[in-house]
């Protein structure tokens, strides 16, 4: 009797042997403690050196490019050469979210609930491109609310009400070009913190962007933290009854 290729799940789907090891080989690339702080350190969407990354892993710089090239090799990582230096990054939107949703489940782990995060993280941080926290999760919130967003009718996507887009637009952000972006438009993204959802794709990316732009809040130049300003916390009163 031939040993079958794929296997049978529960729910009908079926997954080749190949998948598996792929998916085990990423999870071990992951695994790896002093892999898993470079990576949570991309996480706020900044490119850095393996210099810096050695310093992050906690390893000698020359263990850090090993890390590094076993990084990339699984497609977690990229790199870039301007000038003298080589820049790594993530990998992109996915490589961020599957990094939250990690941490999600690993704090599932304690009996009670006590999010690790510090206080000024908890509060207002990136999440890759887009913002995360409670401030996130509040606007959010408030964007459903205000019957803004249309959740699809499976999945965690979204997509805006008339209503909603007029809004959007009205803020500054270009609705088209978001669209056009080759990335999911708006999904609802666990807050690793909040445990409640946050917008993430393309669209909560721009709305960040807005945010930087008109100085509503400003990132710390050495962590995800963001700090609400004056006028963001006066933008986010008036625009969307929001208090923080």
């Amino acid at each position: 009797m031939s040993v079958a290729g794929r296997r049978q799940f529960v729910y009908g789907q079926s997954m080749s042997v190949e998948h598996d090891v792929a998916v085990a080989r990423v999870a071990a690339a992951i695994g790896e403690p002093a892999r898993a702080r470079m990576l949570y350190c991309l996480t706020d969407g900044r490119a850095r050196t393996s210099t810096e990354l050695a310093v992050v892993g906690e390893v000698s710089p020359s263990t850090a490019s090993v890390h590094l090239s076993r990084l990339k090799a699984e497609q977690l990582v990229t790199a870039c050469v301007q000038g003298r230096h080589r820049y790594y990054r993530l990998n992109g939107e996915n490589v961020a979210a599957a990094l939250e949703a990690l941490s999600v489940v690993a704090a599932r782990s304690h009996d009670t609930f006590a999010p690790p995060t510090p206080n000024r993280l908890r509060a207002l941080r990136t999440c890759y491109d887009h913002m995360a926290g409670t401030v996130a999760v509040s606007l959010h919130d408030r964007f459903v609310a205000l019957e803004w967003l249309a959740a699809a009718r499976t999945g965690d996507a979204y997509d805006l009400t008339d209503t909603g887009a007029k809004a959007f637009v009205d803020l500054g952000i270009d609705l088209e070009g978001a669209r056009a972006l080759r990335r999911r438009f708006a999904f609802a993204c666990l807050d690793w913190s909040e445990r409640r959802p946050h917008v993430g794709g393309a669209l909560g990316a721009a709305l960040l962007k807005v945010a930087l732009a008109r100085k509503w809040v400003v990132q710390d130049l050495d962590s995800r933290a963001l700090s609400v300003t004056s006028a963001g916390r006066r933008a986010l009163g008036h625009r969307f009854g929001l208090a923080t």
